[in-house]
């Protein structure tokens, strides 16, 4: 019998490998890769990827300019030598996140996303290679609206709402990453209980999202992420994607329990679900949306968390630059 990430794969879901340390990451033989600075900070404290570190100071030197300038080069440059590393092992697209500092702010986020692009197409890596991770605030949204019109793909991360999954579709993002496990942490620690895989609020949540999307034809792939255990990937089989720790990842390659199909696209097409819209209509967005405590907590503990980490990150490459 073939080993549960291989049922997984089988059941129609794309897997994704969830980290920035590409040595871990063909072992699993993922189509695609994502990143974030949380996992970037992480990666680049362990010394074999230390070369990596002083590629990017060494471009940023060359390139001169202040030293907040050299930073910013520098933090930027070594995003894309992780990317550029990881696309050597994974045969589809890699994603790299715009500084959480930009989430609220459209203008700024159109400018990085740009950035990040040239400097891989510098490195001769198409941008077809590359999904570009937004926040999904209603700046972040509106932005990818319109990188998605210059080619540029994106990832919309740190969904935790239909209201944000919604105005994604609407703005014809390539690809949306709802947070199935920090959504089960908030109910667990606010209801004080635990929830079995097939109730737990984050799986119910991308199967909500899965089923809209499928049912009104939008193009948008949803990728689950942020997973608790096992047991939530196996109920959201036959969503579009999944991104996958390394860790859980081990599991289910040592696994050979069933993995039967949970989702399915066609069925959520007969499915009785009403239409709505956000993506122009702003004061509705954000009322309806602050409407979900839930939501309105993970996202901002989310960019702050991104924030600091990448603070963190800059902090080693000043350091290296001084």
């Amino acid at each position: 019998m073939s080993n549960s990430l291989e049922q997984l794969k089988a059941s129609g879901t794309t897997v994704v490998a969830d980290t920035g340390d590409f040595e871990s990451i063909a072992q699993f033989k993922p189509q695609d890769a994502t990143t974030n600075p949380s996992l970037i900070l992480a990666a680049a404290k362990k010394p074999q990827y230390a070369a990596l570190v002083d590629a990017a100071v060494a471009y940023a030197k060359k390139l001169g300019g202040s030293v907040e300038d050299q930073i910013e080069s520098a933090f930027n440059r070594l995003l894309v030598e992780f990317g550029t590393k990881i696309l050597s092992v994974v045969p589809g697209r890699v994603s790299t996140e715009v500084d959480a500092r930009y989430s609220f702010d459209t203008k700024t986020t159109i400018e990085k996303a740009r950035k990040l692009i040239k400097l891989y197409e510098e490195e001769g890596i198409s941008r077809e290679r590359v999904l570009i991770k937004v926040a999904a605030t209603y700046e972040g949204i509106k932005a990818a609206e319109e990188l998605e019109k210059e080619g540029i793909h994106c990832n919309l991360t740190l969904l935790f709402s239909f209201v944000q999954a919604v105005a994604c579709a609407e703005a014809k993002v390539t690809l949306i990453s709802p947070f199935v496990g920090r959504i089960l942490d908030f109910y667990k620690a606010r209801n004080n209980r635990e929830y079995a895989a097939h109730e737990d609020p984050g799986v119910l949540s991308v199967t909500r999202i899965f089923n809209y999307y499928k049912k009104y034809g939008y193009n948008t792939i949803v990728m689950g992420a942020s997973f608790r255990s096992v047991e939530e990937l196996k109920e959201l089989a036959g969503v579009d994607f999944l991104t996958i720790s390394p860790a859980l990842l081990e599991k289910l390659t040592n696994s050979t329990e069933p993995v039967p199909k949970k989702l399915d696209a066609e069925k959520a097409k007969a499915l009785d679900i009403e239409k709505v819209s956000y993506l122009n209509d702003e004061s509705k967005f954000r009322f309806d949306f602050n409407n979900d405590e839930m939501a309105v907590v993970k996202l901002a503990t989310g960019i702050a968390a991104f924030a600091k980490d990448a603070e963190t990150l800059r902090g080693i490459l000043k350091a290296k630059l001084e």
